[in-house]
């Protein structure tokens, strides 16, 4: 995708998922140094390094920090700081540093919940990755601690970021594919998932995702981005969920599934079906939601509007298709033409906007339970063959 100009807006759409109510409104204004918000990296694998490059292009914040457990990743992750950065090996000693505002908690799966609460303890605004916490047990204590406090929570749903899945959103609220009746979503891959290993015993620190201690596996790394994006447009979260999984082709010893396939039943009746393969990459990444009037198909970046019935309509006769174009895209309908950063840099950009402004982020405490507690639904329906209906938590 060709760089565009970067475009500040102060907001986007409301979250699709009603937010609980918000402390937002106790929070003082963010009195940093010219407004410059500092930031610590809490695990500089893959995606805590990979966002680095993203936070030194927005102005006015700052990485100082950085931690991780191994050596070799720490190095790494120091590598992609633009400016002067303290290594650590262990978070609590960085959550010590007055300096640090905020963090950025890229770490396994399994450790989201407690990094975030020693940090909201610590007095620091907290970017958690997505999925965000582990079990229901860590979600209810996470998303209770958070509405406890005064510090801004953001999930790393960072599609709930982008412009133009937020424009896609509002179409579909304006009724441009009608009444949505289904989802069809996946996100296939083929390759076996895994990460090189200079040493044996560095096998589960590394390939974390492979084990169950640490990971919900396919379901939490990559259908979950889509499962929040399935609540933001119904505005609701699913009743029950039934599926099955399986390792099935990459026999390595991994505990985590290699396929899964997932069927969400929302309220109205609406369906929504999750599948990741790791045996075959036929069409990637991509988002299907189906109305009696059209469907709209999403890929990371790009979406297009095929309406019902005659195939090739002038533009004219599409009612409601802002930012579509008047050329047919074969087989996939017209392309929406909406400038829009890479969602991970809009979302870091939205982050730092909410701690300046006091602002409640889009991709919040409550949407990030409800996609996790949806991951939680689906792996249960998936290990213990079984129709897993909604779980309602306390604090969520």
């Amino acid at each position: 995708m060709k760089r565009r100009e970067f475009v500040v807006k102060s907001s986007l759409a409301t979250a699709a998922v009603a937010t609980s109510t918000s402390v937002l409104g106790n929070i003082h204004r963010f009195k940093g140094a010219n407004d410059t918000v500092n930031i610590g990296i809490i695990g500089t694998g893959d995606r805590g390094s990979g966002l680095t490059p993203f936070i030194n292009q927005i102005d006015k914040f700052n990485v100082i920090a950085c931690c991780d457990t191994l050596p070799f990743r720490l190095e790494n992750g120091l590598s992609k700081v633009e400016g002067k950065a303290k290594g650590y090996t262990d978070y609590r000693k960085l959550l010590d540093d007055p300096n640090i505002d905020a963090v950025l908690i890229t770490t396994p799966f399994n450790t989201h919940s407690k990094i975030a609460m020693d940090a909201l303890d610590a007095g620091k605004h907290i970017y958690c990755e997505k999925t965000m916490a582990k079990g229901y047990e860590g979600i209810q204590h996470l998303a209770g601690k958070v509405k406890a406090s005064n510090k801004i929570f953001q999930t790393g749903h960072q599609y709930h970021s982008s412009r133009l899945y937020a424009h896609v959103v509002n179409m579909i609220k304006n009724g441009t594919i009608g009444k949505v009746t289904a989802f069809e979503c996946q996100w296939n891959r083929n390759g076996n998932w895994r990460r090189p290993v200079p040493d044996p015993e560095l096998e589960r620190a590394i390939n974390w995702r492979m084990y169950r201690e640490f990971s919900g596996g396919l379901a939490a790394e990559l259908s979950s981005h889509q499962i929040d994006f399935a609540n933001w447009v119904t505005e609701s979260t699913p009743d029950k969920v039934m599926g099955m999984g399986g390792i099935d082709y990459w026999k390595d010893g991994r505990e985590t599934y290699d396929n899964i396939h997932l069927l969400y039943s929302y309220p109205n009746g609406v369906k929504a079906t999750f599948t990741c393969l790791t045996s075959n990459a036929m069409d990637d990444y991509k988002i299907k939601v189906m109305g009696d009037k059209g469907t709209i198909i999403l890929d990371y970046v790009k979406a297009w509007f095929y309406p019902e019935g005659r195939k090739n309509k002038e533009m004219g006769e599409v009612d409601g298709v802002s930012g579509a174009t008047v050329k047919w895209d074969e087989g996939k309908g017209y392309p929406l033409n909406i400038d829009h950063e890479d969602p991970s840099k809009q979302a870091l950009f939205d982050f730092r906007e909410s701690i300046i402004n006091n602002t409640e982020p889009i991709s919040n405490i409550t949407t990030g339970a409800n996609a996790a507690i949806c991951v939680q639904m689906g792996l249960d329906a998936m290990d213990n063959d079984e129709i897993v209906h909604w779980k309602t938590l306390s604090n969520v």
